[in-house]
C-alpha cells in the first residue's frame, strides 16, 4: 500500500549538451525514447507507482517544456519551478525543500526503466526504515562516470563512489523528511557528493536494486534504452 502523503519529484535542469551535440534540438526531458520524452516517462513512472503529487524543475531555456507538461498532465497535482541552477545539488535542493513534509521518492529525468521495475523499486524502498535514505541501485553499468555503490547482505550501502563497481546508483531517491531538510555543507557542488557526504555522516542509506535502468546522456544510451523499450513490448 502506498504511504499516504508521499510526493515526487524530478529533476530536468540539466544542460543535456551531449545529447544536443548528437544532433538532438529539442531540450534534455523532450528527448524521445521509443517515441515517449523523458519527461513523460519520468512521470508515467510515478504515477504508475501511485505518486500524483510531482515538483519538478526544468532550466530557463527548457520553458516550453514546463508548458508542455502541464498541458499534457493537467489532472496531476504539479508543482513547476522554472530555474537555471549552478549545480545539480542546487537542483535537488530546490524540489526537495519545497513546501510540505513527510518522505519524497525523488528521479532525475534522465534515469529511464520501465514503469514496472520503477513500481518495484518504491514498494522495496518503502519497506524500508522511515528514517532511511534508499538509492536505486543497478547492475546495469551504462555511465561513463558511475557512482559505485557496496550493498550488504541486509540492503545497507556501505560504500560510495567505489572502482570498478557491480552496481551504481541509478538517480532514483526515497528521502527521510529530515534529509530533505539538511543543509549540505558548503563546498558541495554535485547530488552526489551530497550523498556520499550523508553517508559519511552516519546516515542511513539502503540500495533497492532496479535491474535494467539507463542514465540516458548519450546517442548510445537513447539506443539501449529503446532497445529494452522494445525487448518488454
Amino acid at each position: 500500500m502506498l504511504e499516504p502523503g508521499l510526493s515526487g519529484g524530478i529533476i530536468a535542469a540539466g544542460e543535456g549538451s551531449r545529447l544536443r551535440q548528437a544532433g538532438w534540438a529539442v531540450p534534455k526531458p523532450m528527448v524521445p525514447v521509443a517515441g515517449v520524452p523523458l519527461i513523460e516517462s519520468a512521470i508515467r513512472n510515478f504515477v504508475a507507482a501511485g505518486i500524483t503529487r510531482l515538483s519538478i524543475i526544468v532550466n530557463e531555456q527548457e520553458r516550453d517544456c514546463a508548458a508542455w507538461v502541464r498541458g499534457r498532465f493537467p489532472e496531476l497535482d504539479l508543482r513547476l519551478t522554472v530555474k537555471t541552477t549552478a549545480s545539480s545539488l542546487e537542483s535537488f535542493r530546490e524540489v526537495v525543500g519545497g513546501p510540505g513534509g513527510g518522505r519524497m521518492l525523488v528521479s532525475t529525468v534522465d534515469a529511464w526503466c520501465r514503469a514496472a521495475d520503477f513500481r518495484r523499486f518504491v514498494e522495496a524502498a518503502l519497506r524500508r526504515p522511515r528514517e532511511a535514505t534508499v538509492l536505486a541501485v543497478t547492475p546495469l553499468v551504462a555511465d561513463e562516470k558511475p557512482l559505485g555503490a557496496v550493498v550488504d547482505a541486509l540492503g545497507r550501502i556501505t560504500a560510495l563512489g567505489v572502482e570498478s563497481p557491480a552496481l551504481v546508483t541509478a538517480g532514483v531517491y526515497l528521502l527521510s523528511e529530515r534529509v530533505r531538510r539538511i543543509e549540505p555543507p558548503a563546498g558541495l557542488g554535485r547530488l552526489r557528493e551530497h550523498l556520499a557526504w550523508l553517508l559519511e555522516s552516519g546516515e542511513p542509506m539502503y540500495g533497492d536494486v532496479i535491474e535494467t535502468v539507463v542514465d540516458v546522456d548519450r546517442a548510445e544510451d537513447v539506443a539501449l534504452a529503446e532497445a529494452l523499450a522494445a525487448r518488454a513490448s
